[in-house]
Protein backbone atom coordinates (compact mmCIF):
# COMPACT_ATOMS: atom_id res chain seq x y z
CA UNK A 1 0.00 0.00 0.00
CA UNK A 2 1.48 3.51 -0.97
CA UNK A 3 -0.10 6.09 1.45
CA UNK A 4 0.37 9.97 0.66
CA UNK A 5 0.43 12.23 3.95
CA UNK A 6 0.31 15.51 3.20
CA UNK A 7 1.64 18.21 5.62
CA UNK A 8 -0.29 20.79 7.52
CA UNK A 9 -2.41 22.26 4.98
CA UNK A 10 -2.41 26.30 5.95
CA UNK A 11 -4.91 28.81 4.38
CA UNK A 12 -6.20 29.24 1.27
CA UNK A 13 -2.38 28.92 -0.39
CA UNK A 14 -2.42 25.31 1.09
CA UNK A 15 -5.83 24.48 -0.13
CA UNK A 16 -4.91 25.56 -3.86
CA UNK A 17 -1.63 23.63 -3.99
CA UNK A 18 -3.54 20.61 -2.83
CA UNK A 19 -6.50 21.10 -5.35
CA UNK A 20 -3.67 22.08 -8.33
CA UNK A 21 -1.30 18.88 -7.77
CA UNK A 22 -3.16 15.93 -6.29
CA UNK A 23 -4.24 14.24 -9.32
CA UNK A 24 -0.77 14.52 -10.53
CA UNK A 25 0.78 12.88 -7.52
CA UNK A 26 -1.65 10.21 -6.72
CA UNK A 27 -1.07 9.31 -10.60
CA UNK A 28 2.55 9.26 -10.63
CA UNK A 29 3.55 8.09 -7.30
CA UNK A 30 0.51 5.63 -7.22
CA UNK A 31 -0.97 6.45 -4.17
CA UNK A 32 -3.72 4.00 -2.42
CA UNK A 33 -4.34 6.23 0.41
CA UNK A 34 -4.19 10.27 0.99
CA UNK A 35 -4.19 11.75 4.74
CA UNK A 36 -3.88 15.09 5.36
CA UNK A 37 -3.12 17.35 7.98
CA UNK A 38 -5.88 20.21 7.99
CA UNK A 39 -6.21 21.72 11.23
CA UNK A 40 -4.79 24.84 9.69
CA UNK A 41 -7.00 24.92 6.30
CA UNK A 42 -9.15 27.86 7.03
CA UNK A 43 -7.47 31.02 7.19
CA UNK A 44 -4.51 29.23 9.59
CA UNK A 45 -6.69 28.82 12.21
CA UNK A 46 -9.08 25.75 12.48
CA UNK A 47 -10.87 23.96 10.31
CA UNK A 48 -14.35 24.55 8.88
CA UNK A 49 -17.36 21.80 7.59
CA UNK A 50 -17.18 23.50 4.55
CA UNK A 51 -13.71 23.02 3.58
CA UNK A 52 -13.28 19.79 5.41
CA UNK A 53 -15.84 18.85 2.46
CA UNK A 54 -13.56 20.59 -0.04
CA UNK A 55 -10.82 18.78 0.87
CA UNK A 56 -12.62 15.51 0.66
CA UNK A 57 -13.84 16.19 -2.50
CA UNK A 58 -10.32 16.52 -3.45
CA UNK A 59 -9.40 13.14 -3.08
CA UNK A 60 -7.97 13.13 0.75
CA UNK A 61 -9.44 9.95 2.33
CA UNK A 62 -8.72 11.21 6.51
CA UNK A 63 -8.02 14.33 7.68
CA UNK A 64 -6.64 14.51 11.04
CA UNK A 65 -5.99 17.57 13.06
CA UNK A 66 -3.96 18.61 16.33
CA UNK A 67 -4.88 21.56 18.55
CA UNK A 68 -6.18 24.26 16.54
CA UNK A 69 -8.91 21.93 15.42
CA UNK A 70 -11.34 23.41 17.96
CA UNK A 71 -10.31 27.30 16.94
CA UNK A 72 -13.78 26.91 15.13
CA UNK A 73 -16.52 26.16 16.95
CA UNK A 74 -18.81 25.44 13.83
CA UNK A 75 -16.68 21.76 12.81
CA UNK A 76 -17.98 20.70 16.25
CA UNK A 77 -20.77 19.10 15.02
CA UNK A 78 -19.36 17.76 12.14
CA UNK A 79 -17.92 15.59 13.71
CA UNK A 80 -20.78 12.96 14.52
CA UNK A 81 -21.19 12.81 10.31
CA UNK A 82 -18.09 12.67 9.21
CA UNK A 83 -15.86 9.99 11.18
CA UNK A 84 -13.08 10.62 8.55
CA UNK A 85 -12.09 13.85 9.86
CA UNK A 86 -10.31 13.19 13.26
CA UNK A 87 -9.09 14.93 16.60
CA UNK A 88 -6.34 14.26 19.03
CA UNK A 89 -7.17 10.94 20.42
CA UNK A 90 -5.80 11.64 24.07
CA UNK A 91 -8.05 14.94 24.24
CA UNK A 92 -11.12 14.13 26.78
CA UNK A 93 -13.36 11.19 25.52
CA UNK A 94 -16.82 13.11 25.89
CA UNK A 95 -15.32 15.80 23.43
CA UNK A 96 -16.53 15.70 19.75
CA UNK A 97 -15.03 13.54 17.72
CA UNK A 98 -12.30 10.48 17.31
CA UNK A 99 -9.11 10.00 16.74
CA UNK A 100 -9.18 6.50 14.95
CA UNK A 101 -10.41 6.01 11.69
CA UNK A 102 -10.16 2.76 9.10
CA UNK A 103 -9.80 3.50 5.89
CA UNK A 104 -10.28 1.53 3.10
CA UNK A 105 -7.25 2.48 0.42
CA UNK A 106 -7.61 2.18 -3.42
CA UNK A 107 -6.24 -1.16 -3.83
CA UNK A 108 -8.51 -2.80 -1.57
CA UNK A 109 -6.23 -2.86 1.91
CA UNK A 110 -7.95 -1.38 4.88
CA UNK A 111 -5.56 1.46 6.95
CA UNK A 112 -5.93 2.24 10.65
CA UNK A 113 -5.06 5.85 10.81
CA UNK A 114 -4.18 7.58 14.39
CA UNK A 115 -4.43 11.00 15.51
CA UNK A 116 -2.45 12.33 19.01
CA UNK A 117 -1.36 14.92 20.37
CA UNK A 118 2.16 15.98 22.59
CA UNK A 119 1.72 17.34 25.84
CA UNK A 120 4.77 19.58 26.19
CA UNK A 121 3.95 23.26 25.49
CA UNK A 122 0.64 22.23 24.32
CA UNK A 123 -3.01 21.71 25.84
CA UNK A 124 -3.16 19.84 28.44
CA UNK A 125 -3.98 16.31 27.49
CA UNK A 126 -3.68 12.85 28.68
CA UNK A 127 -0.83 10.59 28.17
CA UNK A 128 -0.51 10.08 24.39
CA UNK A 129 2.32 7.22 24.87
CA UNK A 130 -0.27 5.47 26.77
CA UNK A 131 -3.10 5.86 24.61
CA UNK A 132 -1.28 4.81 21.99
CA UNK A 133 -0.80 1.49 23.17
CA UNK A 134 -4.24 1.51 24.26
CA UNK A 135 -5.74 2.12 20.84
CA UNK A 136 -3.36 0.04 19.09
CA UNK A 137 -4.26 -3.22 21.48
CA UNK A 138 -7.84 -2.46 20.57
CA UNK A 139 -7.52 -2.84 17.06
CA UNK A 140 -9.14 -5.45 14.67
CA UNK A 141 -5.21 -7.51 14.28
CA UNK A 142 -6.69 -8.13 10.39
CA UNK A 143 -5.81 -3.99 9.78
CA UNK A 144 -2.23 -4.18 9.57
CA UNK A 145 -1.04 -1.26 7.97
CA UNK A 146 -1.48 1.60 10.87
CA UNK A 147 -0.23 5.12 10.52
CA UNK A 148 -0.11 7.93 13.22
CA UNK A 149 0.07 11.51 13.29
CA UNK A 150 1.57 12.81 16.22
CA UNK A 151 0.53 16.42 16.09
CA UNK A 152 3.80 18.11 18.64
CA UNK A 153 5.89 20.59 19.77
CA UNK A 154 9.30 19.20 20.56
CA UNK A 155 11.53 16.83 18.48
CA UNK A 156 12.65 14.89 21.37
CA UNK A 157 8.81 13.67 21.98
CA UNK A 158 8.19 13.35 18.44
CA UNK A 159 11.50 10.81 18.63
CA UNK A 160 10.30 9.24 21.42
CA UNK A 161 6.77 8.23 20.25
CA UNK A 162 9.05 7.01 16.96
CA UNK A 163 10.64 4.46 19.08
CA UNK A 164 7.93 3.60 21.21
CA UNK A 165 6.12 2.41 18.60
CA UNK A 166 8.82 0.74 16.26
CA UNK A 167 7.62 -2.41 15.01
CA UNK A 168 3.88 -2.04 16.32
CA UNK A 169 2.80 0.31 13.45
CA UNK A 170 3.63 0.84 9.89
CA UNK A 171 4.68 4.82 9.68
CA UNK A 172 4.86 7.84 12.81
CA UNK A 173 4.98 11.21 10.91
CA UNK A 174 4.97 14.18 13.23
CA UNK A 175 2.86 17.43 12.48
CA UNK A 176 2.67 20.89 14.20
CA UNK A 177 5.31 23.07 14.03
CA UNK A 178 5.42 23.25 10.43
CA UNK A 179 9.05 22.98 9.57
CA UNK A 180 10.06 19.95 7.37
CA UNK A 181 12.70 17.68 8.53
CA UNK A 182 15.32 15.40 7.00
CA UNK A 183 15.09 12.67 8.93
CA UNK A 184 13.08 10.29 6.85
CA UNK A 185 13.93 6.83 7.68
CA UNK A 186 12.44 3.55 8.65
CA UNK A 187 13.20 2.20 12.10
CA UNK A 188 14.78 -0.92 12.85
CA UNK A 189 11.10 -2.87 13.18
CA UNK A 190 9.53 -1.75 9.91
CA UNK A 191 8.07 2.03 11.18
CA UNK A 192 8.63 4.84 8.69
CA UNK A 193 9.72 7.52 10.53
CA UNK A 194 9.81 11.66 10.29
CA UNK A 195 9.72 14.28 12.80
CA UNK A 196 7.99 16.61 10.72
CA UNK A 197 6.13 16.59 7.55
CA UNK A 198 6.17 20.22 7.49
CA UNK A 199 3.72 22.68 6.12
CA UNK A 200 1.43 23.01 3.07
CA UNK A 201 1.02 26.73 2.68
CA UNK A 202 3.38 29.58 2.25
CA UNK A 203 7.30 30.10 3.32
CA UNK A 204 7.93 33.52 2.84
CA UNK A 205 6.26 33.73 6.26
CA UNK A 206 6.72 32.69 10.03
CA UNK A 207 5.22 29.06 9.88
CA UNK A 208 2.84 30.35 7.57
CA UNK A 209 2.09 34.38 9.17
CA UNK A 210 2.53 37.17 7.64
CA UNK A 211 6.24 37.57 8.93
CA UNK A 212 5.89 41.61 9.63
CA UNK A 213 2.97 40.51 12.51
CA UNK A 214 5.15 37.84 13.79
CA UNK A 215 8.19 40.40 14.26
CA UNK A 216 6.30 42.90 15.73
CA UNK A 217 4.99 40.74 18.44
CA UNK A 218 8.44 39.35 19.19
CA UNK A 219 9.24 43.50 18.79
CA UNK A 220 7.03 44.75 21.00
CA UNK A 221 4.99 41.73 23.29
CA UNK A 222 1.91 43.82 22.38
CA UNK A 223 -1.04 41.87 21.10
CA UNK A 224 -0.73 41.07 17.14
CA UNK A 225 -3.42 40.54 14.22
CA UNK A 226 -2.23 37.30 12.86
CA UNK A 227 -2.53 36.69 9.56
CA UNK A 228 -1.77 34.34 6.77
CA UNK A 229 1.08 34.79 4.55
CA UNK A 230 0.65 33.82 0.58
CA UNK A 231 4.36 33.71 -0.80
CA UNK A 232 6.31 31.04 -2.08
CA UNK A 233 3.79 28.51 -1.37
CA UNK A 234 5.11 24.92 -1.29
CA UNK A 235 3.41 21.68 -0.13
CA UNK A 236 5.52 19.39 1.72
CA UNK A 237 4.29 15.90 1.93
CA UNK A 238 5.62 12.33 2.60
CA UNK A 239 5.21 8.90 0.47
CA UNK A 240 5.03 5.50 2.62
CA UNK A 241 5.03 2.30 1.22
CA UNK A 242 3.79 -0.46 3.34
CA UNK A 243 3.61 -4.12 3.26
CA UNK A 244 -0.57 -5.02 4.13
CA UNK A 245 0.82 -8.45 5.16
CA UNK A 246 3.09 -7.16 7.55
CA UNK A 247 2.24 -3.68 8.43
CA UNK A 248 6.17 -3.00 8.02
CA UNK A 249 7.11 -0.15 5.59
CA UNK A 250 9.54 -0.94 3.17
CA UNK A 251 10.28 2.30 1.73
CA UNK A 252 9.63 6.27 2.66
CA UNK A 253 10.74 9.52 1.36
CA UNK A 254 9.54 13.33 1.36
CA UNK A 255 7.41 15.04 -1.38
CA UNK A 256 8.00 18.48 -2.55
CA UNK A 257 5.77 20.79 -4.91
CA UNK A 258 7.47 24.45 -5.00
CA UNK A 259 5.40 27.56 -6.20
CA UNK A 260 7.44 26.79 -9.82
CA UNK A 261 5.64 23.45 -10.41
CA UNK A 262 8.60 21.57 -9.92
CA UNK A 263 7.90 18.35 -7.62
CA UNK A 264 9.55 15.20 -6.23
CA UNK A 265 11.09 13.43 -3.67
Amino acid sequence: MRILFIGDIFASAGRKLVAEHLPYIQESERIDLVIANAENAAGGFGLTPVLADELFRLGIDVLTSGNHIWDRKEIYEYFARQPRLLRPANYPSDLPGSGLAIAQARNGSHCAVLNLQGRTHMPATECPFRKADAMLAGLDSSVKVRFVDFHAELTSEKMAMGWHLDGRVSAVIGTHTHVPTADTRILPHGTAYQTDAGMTGPYDSVIGVEKDSVLRKFLTSLPVRFDAAKGNAQLHAVVIEADEHTGQSVAAKRYVVRQDGNAGG
